[in-house]
């Protein structure tokens, strides 16, 4: 039978990574809502002090570096460290990319003999700016992963939609048998939400049974909140005061 997804993008390896080092858990962090899955993932090669591996690379994709601490670096990157893999993509690529994304993000998990693929993600929530700290909530494509979920107490989703590369690799892992799961961080996708990541990486911790500090999260998480709040205090200070309502009967209404 053919397979009707397609390939993915070709993965070109850095100079000097070493590929028979891969293995362990998979991490997934793209640019999506909220940011919270870049956001994560970053973090994760950070803390974890993740080596390089390679770069995807695609005539179609925008040739820009990204400087990071005076290094420049390709916007689609993998990363290795000891029993954990990172694959991360730091700019938004069109819905129309999602299938072949997908399907690169599948080529590295089954090459690289990964156990387990976790996809971070946003997720908009219903009670926006109603509540003090947002939910998390998993699926899995198979039983091992739900079990896991509920192990550590993420909220499974019963019932609903997950769209773009999430939703594609929690399929094929269904139809194929891969384990892959996918944490969705209920956000804000005004700005990126460095406290729905954190809840990510934490629940990502519970679920692996690892220790990673997050501290840098939450004070980052605070510096934007705390911009967003100029912004807003900002706006309502230089807003006009609304029209005083002192209509006079003689007065024409005039309609513009």
């Amino acid at each position: 039978m053919v397979d009707a997804t397609g390939e993915g993008y070709p993965l070109v390896l850095q100079s000097g990574a070493d590929p028979t080092s891969l293995g362990g858990v998979a991490v997934c962090g793209l640019t999506t809502t909220g940011s919270v899955g870049v956001i994560a993932a970053s973090h994760l090669i950070t803390s974890l002090n993740l080596n390089p591996m390679g770069t995807v690379i695609h005539p179609e994709f925008p040739a820009v570096a990204l400087i990071q601490e005076s290094v420049p670096k390709h916007p689609v990157r993998v990363y290795q460290g000891e029993e954990i893999g990172v694959f991360i993509s730091e700019i938004q690529f069109p819905q129309a990319s999602d299938i072949q994304f997908g399907n690169t993000v599948l080529e590295w998990f089954q090459g690289g003999g990964f156990e387990r693929l976790v996809i971070i993600d946003g997720l908009v929530s219903e009670e926006l700016g109603l509540k003090e700290e947002g939910d998390i909530w998993g699926v899995a494509s198979l039983q091992t992963g739900r079990d896991a979920l509920d192990k550590v107490g993420i909220r499974r989703i019963q019932q609903g939609i997950v769209t773009g590369v999430s939703g594609f690799l929690l399929a094929e892992g269904e139809r194929q048998g891969l384990d892959i799961t996918v944490l969705l961080a209920e956000c804000n996708p005004v700005y990126p939400d460095a406290r729905a990541a954190l809840i990510a990486v934490e629940s990502l911790c519970d679920m692996m049974d690892i220790e990673i500090p997050v501290q840098t999260l939450l004070d980052e998480a605070r510096e934007i909140e705390k911009r967003v709040r100029e912004v807003f205090e900002r706006a309502q200070s230089s807003a006009l005061p609304a029209p005083a309502d002192d209509s006079d009967d003689d007065e024409i209404s005039m309609v513009y």
